[in-house]
């Protein structure tokens, strides 16, 4: 019997090496997907440099994982700050050697609005369900003029929203709003957030995309 907990326990366990799958609750079609934590605790790759590229000045890294992206910004010698809503995830980062904290996005952040970039990097534009929302609450994060990074789904593969869970060991994590945005539809998507499309780039050649969007004012 699969027991219900919550998020931050199943993910917790997915970050210390229990095989974690993300199951989309409102496709039974699509099958189970293994949630890539082997790539977010290892080095960054060449996809992630190319993705790091595009970041500017003071970067701060929305649901920053295990850390491994606000390593390579600090090694840069970029201000880097990690934010993520998981103790361990956190614990993680700072293991790393990096700076983090154990914040919810839309709730108080060091340094709002003076940040050069924000970073959504693996897929985090899905956060909370609402992109538009999640990317106003960025703009509100920037200081004027800058820059959104942000990792998108290939072209032609569809931009979705809703409830998700992820599941491993025996445990089911309690359905959480997720979306995923296409980069066919960034564009509109950063309209309706007060943000305007830069540039999209395919990273390094490897199918995975980002978007820079940038605050007008």
């Amino acid at each position: 019997m699969t027991a219900e907990r919550s998020f931050t326990e199943v993910f917790t366990s997915a970050l210390r090496g229990v095989p974690t799958h993300v199951v989309h609750e409102a496709d039974e079609m699509l099958p189970p997907l293994p949630l890539p934590v082997a790539s977010w605790t290892g080095p960054a790759g060449a996809a992630d440099h190319a993705l790091l590229d595009l970041c500017r000045g003071a970067t701060l890294d929305i649901g920053c994982g295990p850390g491994r992206l606000t390593q390579e910004l600090a090694r840069r010698g970029h201000r880097a700050l990690g934010v993520d809503l998981v103790d361990e995830a956190v614990t993680q980062t700072r293991r790393r050697g990096a700076d983090a904290v154990v914040a919810d996005v839309f709730e108080p952040l060091p340094d709002e609005g003076e940040w050069s970039s924000v970073l959504l990097a693996d897929g985090n534009v899905g956060i909370c369900g609402e992109p538009h929302r999640l990317l106003g609450r960025v703009r509100e994060l920037l200081h004027p003029g800058g820059r959104a990074v942000v990792e998108v789904s290939a072209p032609g593969t569809g931009s979705t929203s809703g409830w998700t869970v992820i599941e491993g060991a025996g445990a089911r994590s309690r359905p959480f709003r997720w979306a995923q945005v296409a980069a066919d539809d960034v564009a509109v998507v950063a309209v309706a957030a007060g943000l305007v499309m830069h540039s999209l780039h395919d990273l390094a050649g490897s199918g995975r995309w980002a978007a820079v969007l940038t605050d007008p004012s």
